[in-house]
């Protein structure tokens, strides 16, 4: 255990100075501080030559997210996430953010997100059509990189439509697949990533020249009218909201999606209650069952929440003060990092029984009051809470149901099990499964 100094005029502070939430090892050390010191404690920064603040107390969450929210901006790591997606709603602050998102906020509407059941169909039918012949040939998935190509491939389907195809001849390949082959989240990457700009203005360009109909999200932007001016996005506008929606809607619900099946593997008593509800599910015989009905599928949404809360893929929140507050008692100036480590909210042991097992029944309906509201969040909350959240969702109930259905997902280990805690929190090193047919 390190060793940890207090003050007497504020939260208690870390010995060891530190870029935390920038370091590789920053979970781990953030693990040891909550251990030794709870609900806040502050961190000195170097790099920044200030205090940044963590919290972990539901109350000051729902404070910093909800009901002070117009005191804090985005925090550390946003300068990072611009470079990558530019002005969009992820990075957006101020009147302009709110703008954006009510111009958003109906393009995620429960009728709207049900209306691409075959998108995530289809996708899901690929998938179990390449998976029905390595079963058969008994060769492992690399599990990892399955569900990043799965949940791409939604994304890109949802976003473009029946132009991904053209986009891909017209370049002689998917021209996002950087997203999947280029697994550092650095400047390099940000650069390649943001060469698609020219691409996707070139879309834009001659779907206005065309004139044709579409039902895909780059057709839905392109419409969206601001309701006071009745003005429509600018050109670099929707750039940013696009390019956004393509890395927000594929990340975290691949990773979440990779910890759900690893979770599974390793508790077959899960597993078996699972199957017993799907195949009890009046779904069996739906290829593209609707939002509705997949809500239906009681204990596989309680798994999925289980997992996301175990390893939330947006582990940790950033904001900053623009004035002064209270946060567990002690005032935080104006201007301070605060951090949010939904990790360790998650697992705090005040509010979750046995925090670190994996119990899906926590979620049943009748342990909803045994915590606080804001005690899990994995899609963050508050009026910035992640507007695909549903979408999300329903991509992970369909997929699950479909696919165990169909298979029994056994773990192969090959390397030790690790976390990287990066801007998403992933497995360090791809997970493998061997496919039984069912």
């Amino acid at each position: 255990m390190r060793k940890i100094a207090t003050t007497q005029h504020g939260p208690p502070v870390a010995a060891e100075a530190f870029d935390i939430g920038s370091t590789d090892d920053s979970l781990e050390r953030m693990r040891e501080l909550f251990a030794a010191h709870g609900d806040i404690y502050r961190v000195f920064v170097p790099s920044r030559k200030s205090h940044t603040y963590v919290v972990h107390h539901p109350d000051d969450v729902k404070r910093i997210l909800v009901t002070n929210h117009r005191n804090y901006t985005k925090g550390i790591g946003l300068d990072r996430v611009k470079i990558l997606l530019g002005n969009g709603i992820m990075t957006s602050e101020g009147e302009f953010w709110r703008r954006q998102r009510m111009m958003l906020q109906p393009l995620f509407h429960r009728r709207v997100i049900t209306q691409f059941a075959e998108v995530i169909a289809a996708a899901n039918d690929a998938l179990l059509a390449r998976w029905e012949a390595l079963a058969r040939a008994g060769e492992p998935v690399n599990l990892t990189d399955e569900m990043s190509e799965l949940t791409l491939g939604i994304v890109l389907r949802s976003i473009f439509g029946r132009d991904l195809e053209h986009m891909s001849a017209e370049l002689g390949g998917n021209p996002f697949e950087v997203i999947t082959k280029e697994q550092a989240r650095n400047l390099q990457f940000a650069y390649k990533f943001r060469s698609l700009t020219r691409l996707v203005a070139g879309l834009i360009a001659r779907r206005r020249q065309s004139g044709e109909e579409h039902f895909d999200y780059v057709a839905m932007l392109m419409n969206a009218r601001d309701k006071d001016t009745g003005e429509a996005m600018s050109e670099r506008e929707l750039i940013d909201e696009i390019l956004t929606l393509v890395v927000a809607g594929h990340e975290t619900t691949a990773s979440g999606l990779n910890w759900t099946w690893y979770l599974i593997a390793q508790h077959p008593q899960v597993e078996a209650r699972l199957h017993a509800e799907l195949d009890a599910s009046i779904l069996a015989a739906e290829r593209a069952p609707s939002l509705a009905q997949v809500e239906q599928l009681t204990y596989t949404r309680q798994v999925i929440d289980e997992a996301l809360r175990l390893y939330p893929p947006g582990w940790l929140l950033s904001r900053r003060t623009i004035e002064p507050d209270v946060l567990c008692g002690y005032e935080i100036p104006s201007g301070a990092n605060v951090l949010l480590p939904l990790y360790l909210l998650h697992r705090h042991p005040r509010y979750w029984k046995n925090p670190d097992a994996f119990m899906p029944e926590r979620f049943a309906s009748e342990h909803e009051a045994e915590r606080p509201r804001f005690a899990y969040m994995p899609f963050a909350a508050g009026p910035r809470h992640c507007i695909g959240e549903t979408f999300a969702l329903y991509e992970m109930l369909m997929h699950v149901q479909r696919t165990a259905r169909a298979f029994r997902l056994v773990h192969v280990p090959r390397e030790p099990f690790a976390l990287e805690a990066q801007i998403n929190l992933r497995t360090r090193h791809p997970v493998y499964m061997r496919l039984e047919r069912r």
